[in-house]
């Protein structure tokens, strides 16, 4: 028995945006102005955080992305595979950023790790720019310049970690606009992100 399903256009993009967004807004001004002083139970409330809002926000947009896309083909939109591939990606690492700062774990390993997710950045930047859905290419763009920073400060550059707040605040901050903008336009037929 062969069974269909009707195309769907309400692919969860709201709820991603909505997660990373909280994530950085949250972990954004420890990093820009110190604030709270990083301490125990700071370090653990923010791990909290970066586990449950960036992490699994983003890692459940993903995987219903990728099967409305592979299995159930609810999802018809190319560039849907490249925000099911970074959503994914993304959410998963929040789990590992969480979990290292809850547990107070050494940050020098996020260098490595900050190469890998510029690329994936990179990657989105091409896709949705070449796509004509520039809201999103400047999201990724935004990525990109976060991770270059956690470069810096993850190799004890001071000035990397400051960086690294900024960009958090202000990538936050269009995460924000797009989560108001998607769930407006899937939900009363405006045109934010046109």
């Amino acid at each position: 028995m062969d069974v269909t399903f009707a195309t769907s256009t309400f692919p969860p993009l709201a709820l991603g945006f909505f997660g990373l967004g909280t994530g950085y807004l949250i972990y954004g001004p420890q990093e820009l102005a110190g604030y709270p002083p990083r301490g125990d139970r700071v370090d653990r409330a923010t791990g909290v955080w970066g586990i449950w809002m960036p992490g699994f926000c983003q890692l459940l947009t993903g995987i219903i992305l990728f099967v409305g896309l592979t299995w159930l083909q609810v999802f018809k939109d190319p560039p849907l595979y490249m925000a099911a591939l970074a959503f994914s990606a993304y959410g998963i690492h929040w789990f590992a950023i969480g979990w290292n700062r809850y547990s107070n774990h050494d940050p020098r390993t996020n260098a490595g790790m900050c190469v890998a997710y510029m690329s994936v950045s990179a990657m989105g930047a091409l896709v949705f720019f070449k796509a004509k859905d520039w809201p999103v290419g400047l999201l990724f763009l935004g990525l990109f310049a976060i991770y270059f920073s956690d470069f810096f400060a993850a190799i004890g550059v001071k000035l990397g970690e400051r960086a690294l707040g900024f960009f958090h605040l202000v990538t936050g901050g269009w995460l924000m606009y797009l989560a108001f903008a998607v769930a407006v336009d899937f939900s009363i037929g405006y045109h934010w992100r046109a």
